[in-house]
């Protein structure tokens, strides 16, 4: 991971700058909210922190840096007992609970802490950030956070992007009832990203606490229920619209793609895989009659969106999907898009029992309206292969309102908005 993280300096702007300030921030040596771009206030900060944990003040984020920085942006240090080590002392230490040790610990003995041994020491903020792009830097060190410090949420690899990257599922629940939530299919809608990454850790938090979410026993949800999560089902395409991805290669082909279509703004236009095809057309659900529409609008080949690609399912991530789907038995699935502030519940005619009463609950809970797709976009999506497939409930909720990507100071507006429907998804 650590070389992925970009050696930068003064006047560099980026994600790479936004993860340096959010680090800063919550480590209280900056005061301001993350902009990207690496001015002074951030170098004299940095430099600051270089001091005071014994790096070379140069006010270059390399890599011994950023290993230092490192658990302001995963939330957690790993410590090794020293002699004398209480727990009590580990949580005055490093401002911390005692609870929170314990919970990322499972096991151990307070009073029988062995010297040498490794500890996780969980930091006293979410490790969801509000503040910042969610690159697929910064999603895979919140994914190895929220598996340290809540381990009874596991994470592993369901496949590859075409760059290699992992498409990572959680999983978190006892329950024998199965449920699936995704989210960024489409690179410009990597704001769902962050919406159900922070349900997870709010649903785990509430869980460790005993406590409630959405007026809900989390106890109860996590006994009923499995929930399977993948938050970002399209890494590559959010790595090139977040502005992670700047050069190389696969940039460039991007940009040759987006070329043949120059009504469609690049990068901010880009819905699609790396390759230029749109993973939410690659189901196998109408797929032809999605091809034929399409390419009378004139995506006849790789594009930002809109290509269905050579074939169902043939890409990488929309593959993983499909084979994820296929080894389990969801009761019901929930693709999170952008923008519309709308639910869609049925695929053409088929209305799975239970669907529409729960897509009105949906819709009181979130003040979104309950739609029919537009005929032109009805096929081809996962929402519908699920429906026609299985015939059990599957949703495809457009949050937000606005020009993709949206904003980040809408973030907060759409996770209260929906979270209401994440946790009766699990009801």
């Amino acid at each position: 991971m650590m070389n992925e993280l970009k050696t930068i300096a003064q006047g560099y702007c980026g994600p790479e700058a936004e993860l340096l300030q959010l680090a800063l921030l919550r480590a209280g040596y900056l005061l301001s909210r993350p902009d990207g771009v690496f001015g002074s206030e951030t170098a004299a900060a940095l430099v600051r922190f270089q001091r005071l944990n014994g790096l070379a003040p140069d006010a270059i984020a390399g890599p011994q840096t950023w290993s230092e920085l490192l658990p302001r942006l995963r939330g957690y240090f790993v410590h090794r007992v020293r002699r004398g080590d209480t727990l009590f002392r580990l949580a005055r230490s490093y401002y911390t609970s005692l609870r929170a040790i314990e919970l990322a610990n499972p096991g151990i003995d307070p009073f029988d802490l062995r010297v040498g041994s490794s500890l996780i020491i969980p930091l006293p903020f979410p490790v969801v950030p509000d503040n910042v792009r969610l690159t697929p830097t910064l999603f895979a060190i919140i994914a190895d956070g929220l598996a340290k410090r809540y381990p009874f949420i596991k994470t592993r690899s369901i496949g590859k992007s075409v760059m290699g990257r992992d498409i990572i599922l959680f999983t978190i629940g006892n329950g024998t009832r199965e449920v699936f939530y995704n989210a960024a299919h489409h690179a410009n809608e990597w704001i769902t990203t962050p919406i159900l990454l922070r349900f997870i850790e709010e649903y785990a938090q509430a869980y460790a606490d005993g406590g409630n979410i959405y007026g809900m026993k989390a106890s109860e949800l996590f006994e009923q229920n499995v929930l399977y999560a993948v938050p970002m089902v399209n890494p590559d395409g959010v790595a090139l619209v977040t502005g992670e991805m700047k050069d190389g290669a696969y940039y460039d082909k991007a940009r040759r793609i987006a070329s043949d279509y120059p009504s469609i703004p690049f990068p901010s236009g880009w819905k699609a895989n790396i390759e230029g095809v749109d993973l939410n057309l690659q189901y196998p659900a109408g797929w032809e009659t999605a091809r034929s529409i399409k390419f009378a609008q004139g995506f006849t080949t790789p594009a930002p969106r809109d290509y269905v690609g050579a074939a169902p399912v043939s890409a990488p991530e929309s593959r993983a999907i499909y084979e994820l789907t296929l080894s389990r038995r969801f009761a019901i699935t929930i693709s999170y898009h952008t923008q519309g502030r709308e639910i869609y519940w049925r695929y053409l005619e088929l209305e799975p029992p239970g669907a529409e009463e729960l897509a009105a609950e949906f819709a009181a809970a979130s003040g979104y309206s309950v739609s029919d797709a537009v005929y032109n976009s009805g096929f081809a999506g996962y929402k519908d292969w699920f429906i026609d497939r299985y015939f059990r409930p599957g949703y495809t909720i457009e949050a937000g309102l606005g020009e993709n990507p949206l904003p980040l100071s809408q973030l907060d507006g759409i996770y209260r908005d929906n979270l209401g429907i994440l946790t009766l998804g699990l009801t």
